[in-house]
């Protein structure tokens, strides 16, 4: 007879998991049917609220492998010494829908990634462009309502995210991106991935140095057009996942290199713009991308739910030698992440498989909802109980500080060179297919002091050679 029989979740056998118990053949269904109302009290609770940004999305498990002993420039152990290996977990979303909304139509990809190093979980949570639209955290919620169902029709609406970009200038360059090729990847294997903030690193011996992240594909970059990726909407609306899982599966194991900028701490601050305005990007030819490492993803998830879903990744997330700019928008981050997970997941969401780290976790918190692991040591500090005690070589490099409280414009207020660097670097082909794009949004929209806004934004990003792709 097989060992291998049904229970409950309190571990009794199942004696018919087919049939309700009910008072003769037609019933009515008891109530001390307990087995039928514990499956139905789970059932009812099996679903999570699903995350207010990048609901939906793909990942896998891999291994970061250092190639570069960068030891010179941050403390961090998984950088330190060459062919050193760190578990990873890797997970791509799409910004605006729903997790039932189709995964190939035009939007930002999420590009989260974590490192399971010994010193704790280090997340980079990033996207598949460079920049961003805002600069401020205090914009966020605002974006985002823009991006999603109108309150009254609860349709998607280009006048929404129209309008606000139209009255938010900085979004100049994000949008340039969007509305370009690498605003539809053909793949989540074929993107290129961005820490998009400016971080800090730090030396042993307290040098800091300014780092942005490149993950730059090794299939290549490869997008599709807004043709094909509405026939692929149409035909699966798991396009992407399912590309990703399929790889995987048939051992065709995508990889992406690890690439960094180095900015010298006091020239990152005299930089010709502000390297903490996140709408903007640090040029290669001033600091040339330098190879780390490199990371393939190699296993798909066993459980979606556990490993996906239930997966919480926050910018905040850091570990020694590596540490937070002054970067306004990364600095709500810091917060807003852990927030919305355990709002999402619970208070202990931390011990979740996923979401656990490699070395043992010691602190003073307790309880809450689905704790576990606790004994009976101190749960209070300072005390005389052996309890655990700081690290002092992790306190954080401090940045010298001035000014005045207050209230205060983002960064600069050139919103629209960096846009035009963009266009300029495409190529013709790119250019007439980011203006047809741009046409065919903006043809939807129905307020016309709202076309005319960009429009006019348009004109300045194109420069003297916008007319010919215009008409």
């Amino acid at each position: 007879m097989s060992d291998n029989k049904l229970s409950t979740g309190s571990g009794q056998p199942w004696g018919d998991n087919n049939h309700s118990q009910t008072a003769g053949v037609r019933g009515p269904v008891l109530l001390q049917d307990y087995q039928l109302q514990e499956k139905l009290a789970h059932f009812n609770r099996e679903r999570i609220p699903e995350r207010v940004v990048h609901a939906k999305g793909a990942g896998a498990y891999g291994t970061f492998k250092s190639t570069k002993d960068m030891s010179k420039y941050t403390k961090a152990d998984l950088f330190n010494g060459v062919g050193k290996k760190t578990p990873i977990f890797l997970r791509f979303s799409q910004v605006a829908g729903e997790a039932g909304y189709p995964d190939t139509l035009r939007d930002v990809r999420g590009f989260a990634l974590r490192f399971y190093t010994q010193e704790g979980n280090y997340d980079i949570v990033g996207n598949n462009t460079p920049v961003f639209f805002i600069q401020d955290p205090l914009k966020f919620p605002d974006f985002i309502h823009s991006q999603k169902r109108d309150p009254r029709t609860h349709l998607r609406d280009n006048n929404m995210q129209w309008d606000f970009w139209a009255h938010s200038p900085e979004s100049c360059h994000q949008v340039t991106y969007l509305m370009g090729d690498r605003g539809n990847p053909a793949s989540y294997r074929t993107m290129n991935g961005y820490g998009s903030h400016t971080y800090k690193w730090v030396t042993e011996d307290g040098t800091a140095y300014w780092i942005k992240y490149h993950f730059i594909s090794k299939q290549g970059v490869q997008n599709m057009t807004d043709e094909v990726a509405t026939k692929a909407a149409g035909e699966d609306t798991d396009y992407l996942l399912h590309d990703l899982f399929d790889a995987i599966e048939r051992r065709d194991y995508p990889s992406w290199k690890v690439c960094v900028q180095i900015l010298p701490y006091e020239e990152g601050l005299h930089y010709k713009h502000d390297i903490f305005d996140v709408t903007k990007v640090v040029s290669h030819k001033d600091y040339p991308l330098i190879e780390v490492g490199e990371f393939t993803l190699n296993k798909n998830p066993t459980n979606y739910f556990e490993d996906v879903e239930e997966a919480a990744f926050a910018p905040a997330n850091l570990v020694p030698g590596i540490e937070p700019s002054l970067d306004k928008l990364l600095q709500g981050r810091l917060f807003a992440y852990k927030d919305a997970a355990r709002y999402r997941l619970g208070a202990n969401y931390e011990q979740l498989k996923v979401n656990r780290p490699l070395n043992e976790v010691k602190n003073y918190e307790r309880d809450g909802f689905m704790s576990q692991g606790h004994g009976p040591e101190v749960n209070y500090e300072p005390n005389s109980k052996n309890g655990p005690v700081e690290d002092h070589s992790a306190r954080i490099h401090g940045d010298q500080l001035e000014g005045q409280t207050g209230n205060y414009e983002a960064y600069e207020t050139d919103n629209f060179s960096a846009a035009g660097d963009l266009y300029n670097v495409m190529g013709e082909d790119e250019k007439q297919r980011l203006v047809k794009t741009i046409k065919e949004n903006l043809g939807v929209v129905d307020d016309e002091n709202i076309k005319q806004n960009n429009f006019i934004k348009l004109i300045l990003i194109m420069g003297s050679g916008w007319q010919k792709h215009w008409a």
